[in-house]
Formats: structure tokens, sequence, C-alpha cells
């Protein structure tokens, strides 16, 4: 009997702070939708070592980057604005060095909001530090007093999310003050909101299946067709995992 697909997920972290302990946090609907979607999750702490990264990798066949806060410009040589909110710095470090491991491996990835950007940034783009100041004619992405804030997205024909949600429209939760700007190489926009600002990117390299959405298909407010993004992500792991086992 062959076994579902693996798929890590990294988990967000906070810092010991006064009476509280450090601990490891993630919301449920990212590993029920990995189960939901024929995959069996598994959750990785903030490791140290590349080398221990490296050796949870090589029992995973995809990975899926979650939401969070937001990435430090000043680790890829810009200035910190002051409506960004950093990641805890272990994670951060965490996760990019993790995200550079993948790209070496051309691991699957599914990388969302934050690990969207962070996919981005890895493989040369850059972001928007802040939407209501670098595209001011932008429509409201976050309403910090509607967590189901939502917006239009316009897809791109012939890719992943036309696939997902083919005609008609299509409405997707927003909850971000950062987006990308230049798409990193190797990369196409596959979907945007009708303001135009970016929500969605895959790779176009024929030898790694990566994909990013700005929007959470996991969150309580993302609708049914979301949940076919999963779908369509351990699809292409299963695919990708099978074409190893032919090549070995």
């Amino acid at each position: 009997m062959s076994c579902k697909p693996f798929i890590g997920l990294n988990a967000d972290f906070r810092s010991a702070h006064q009476d509280t302990p450090a601990y490891s946090f993630l919301a449920a609907g990212y590993y029920d939708s990995i189960m939901a979607a024929g995959g069996i999750p598994v959750v990785v702490p903030p490791l140290m070592e590349p080398e221990d990264m490296d050796c949870v990798l090589d029992q995973l066949q995809g990975f899926v980057f979650i939401g969070g806060h937001d990435l430090d410009p000043r680790r890829d040589g810009f200035m910190l604005h002051p409506s960004v909110r950093p990641l805890d710095s272990r994670r951060e470090t965490f996760d990019r060095t993790l995200m550079r491991l993948i790209a070496q491996r051309r691991l699957p990835v599914f990388g969302i909001g934050v690990g969207m950007q962070l996919l981005n940034v890895s493989q040369g783009g850059n972001l928007f530090l802040h939407l209501a100041e670098d595209l001011p004619e932008a429509i409201p992405h976050k309403d910090p007093h509607d967590p189901g804030h939502r917006h239009g997205l316009e897809v791109e024909p012939g890719s992943l999310m036309e696939r997902v949600f083919g005609d008609g429209e299509i409405r997707v939760n927003s909850r971000h003050h950062m987006a990308i700007d230049e798409v990193a190489p190797g990369f196409a926009v596959t979907a945007r909101c009708p303001d135009g600002v970016i929500e969605a990117i895959e790779s176009r390299m024929e030898d790694w299946f990566a994909i990013g959405t700005q929007f959470h298909p996991e969150a309580d407010s993302a609708s049914a067709l979301d949940q076919r993004i999963f779908e369509e992500f351990v699809d292409g792991v299963r695919v990708h995992a099978r074409g190893l086992r032919i090549v070995a």
C-alpha cells in the first residue's frame, strides 16, 4: 500500500516574553486543508541547523509555507517601514533557510500570504512594503475591523488558478498590507486583484512546481472553491513524486 504524500508545514513562533514561554502555533486550517486534499501534514519546528532541515526534507514530498507577520525588509537591503510587523527572528531565519534548501532541490512548494512573499523574495523578486503608500490608488487590502474582508480576483487563462476558479465572479479574502512588486525570474503572475495587486504566482520552470497565493485558502473566510488549490497542489506533488521514482 502506498502512503499519501507527506507535506511539510512550518509553524509560527513567538519568543519567550516575561512570564510567557516561547511557543510554536499553527492554525488548524492549514493541516486540515492538506488532509482534505489527500496529503499527510507534517509540522516542522524552527530548526537551527541546515543539515537537520535537509534530513527532514528528505522525508517530504512537498511543503506549504504558512502566513503570518511580515518579512523584515532589512534582510533584503531595504529600510524598515513603520507599518511592518516583522516575524519573530527565529522563525524568519528558519523560513528563509528552508526556502533556499527547498528551491535548491526543487521540492514542490506552496506559499500562502507571507509564504508567497518569501517565495518571491528568495528567488530574486521584491515587495511593496505598504500598499497604502506604494500604491495609493489600490483598494483597501486589509480591514482591521473585518477579518473576513474580501475583494475580486482576476485569473490568467491557462493557469492553475483558472483550473481552480474557472469563469464567473471570484472573490477572495484579503488581510495584507505588503504585496509583490517585481516578480522573481522564472515565475508568472496568475491572479490579480482588479486594482492590479498581485494575488497569485506560479513557477514557469519545467523542473519546479511552485505556487503562491496572497489570499488565504485555508482560512474560515475562504470559499469552498479555494480548497481546490490544495487539491491541485497535492496532485502536483504526486506527479512530481512519480517522476522521481521513474528517474530513480
